[in-house]
């Protein structure tokens, strides 16, 4: 969400997205051979990612790409960057693009991972090697890396239930699920109702669409109308930026942040640490960008160099239309209020000097962050 925050998953998982269609992958996908290329020269690797409204991807996604891709492949090597703002369509055209200019090898984490299925396609046909990141899109994608996405709805529900302890039985619970565009949403879903179901009663339950803080504020909002102010306990939020829409829909209602009910979320971004260290909001996962955004670069790297995965996948996943997809998978981990100290100014997470500014420079003296 740093030798604990680096842990990869290691051991073989297969992670299994809803079927629609059956396709299998190429058998020397299976096998972890090579694409057969043989490139000379300097590489020029593709970057596709999804949205801005998430600080994360223009913070740490994108500069710890580019710097892990030189570090593999040279200096020299041309990364060809596009952020899609949240636009399925403007996405498509941004890897025709990169079909066009010629790649070696392209990572993309999808908008919406059926329809950039098409893209995928285009650029296999053209033996360009297509690495998902984050999110396992569809079509013929040669690699595929992301976090734990199960676990991480998994420790959001386990601290939701360990912060509500006995008022869980007291009242109702809102569930503000992400996108159903997004695979990883399902998972996170899924993930938290394997904890929550017959421990805490769900009053209102959305998928948010873009997973946009305005559309969770809007929801919320909806939920205290619907539930009532004094029945909701705690509020399942899949991430920081709903939190964020969230948090405002409570404050309007008159709630205080001594009186808050729990909110949880994910990506751990800098209002969320900030929320959480003022008491708005009760807590965040943290997925650690370097092992993650380090395995999509060896990817990158190695399918356009026409080299064997074997070395660096540690299990396959599946999508609705491929299979044994080459895949490693990383770790996240729970951050509260009692875990901001022990990452600040790690790699992957925030300084001291960003988190604290002089609107929270008391509750960082109070953490005991300097």
């Amino acid at each position: 969400m740093h030798a604990a925050l680096r842990g990869i998953v290691f051991g073989t998982v297969t992670l299994s997205l809803a079927l629609t269609t059956a396709a299998c992958g190429s058998a020397d996908q299976a096998d972890g051979n090579d694409s057969g290329k043989e490139k000379k020269g300097p590489l020029t690797i593709g970057l596709l990612l999804p949205e801005n409204q998430t600080a994360r991807y223009e913070r740490f996604d994108k500069p710890l790409l580019e710097k892990k891709i030189k570090e593999l492949a040279g200096k020299d090597t041309r990364i060809l960057y596009s952020n899609a703002k949240q636009d399925a369509n403007l996405q498509q055209q941004q890897a025709e693009t990169m079909v066009t200019k010629k790649v070696d090898a392209l990572i993309v984490d999808a908008v919406d991972a059926k329809s950039i299925a098409s893209s995928v396609k285009k650029a296999d046909d053209a033996d360009i090697p297509v690495v998902a990141y984050d999110r396992l899109a569809e079509g013929p994608i040669k690699a595929y890396t992301s976090v734990d996405n199960p676990r991480v709805g998994k420790i959001q529900a386990e601290s939701l239930l360990k912060e509500l302890g006995d008022k869980a039985d007291d009242g109702k619970i809102v569930m503000m699920n992400g996108s159903v565009t997004d695979p990883n949403a399902k998972m996170y879903k899924e993930g938290a109702h394997s904890v929550l179901d017959g421990k805490v009663k769900v009053g209102k339950e959305y998928d948010t669409k873009e997973w946009k803080p305005e559309n969770a504020n809007g929801n919320m909002k909806g939920a205290l109308s619907s539930l009532g102010k004094k029945n909701i306990v705690g509020v399942y939020s899949a991430n920081d930026g709903m939190a964020g829409g969230i948090i405002t829909a409570l404050k309007g209602a008159g709630f205080t942040k001594d009186n808050m009910p729990p909110v949880t979320g994910q990506d751990a971004e800098l209002n969320a640490v900030q929320r959480i260290l003022s008491g708005e909001q009760f807590m965040s996962v943290y997925k650690p960008y370097v092992p993650e955004t380090s395995a999509a670069a060896e990817f990158a790297v190695a399918l356009a160099k026409g080299e064997k995965l074997d070395d660096i996948a540690t299990s396959t996943s599946d999508s609705a239309s491929q299979k044994d997809i080459p895949t490693k998978i990383v770790t996240p981990l729970p951050l509260t209020k009692d875990d901001i100290k022990k990452y600040v100014g790690k790699s992957g997470f925030f300084t001291a000097k960003e988190i604290c500014t002089s609107k929270f420079k008391k509750a960082c003296d109070e953490a005991g962050i300097k």
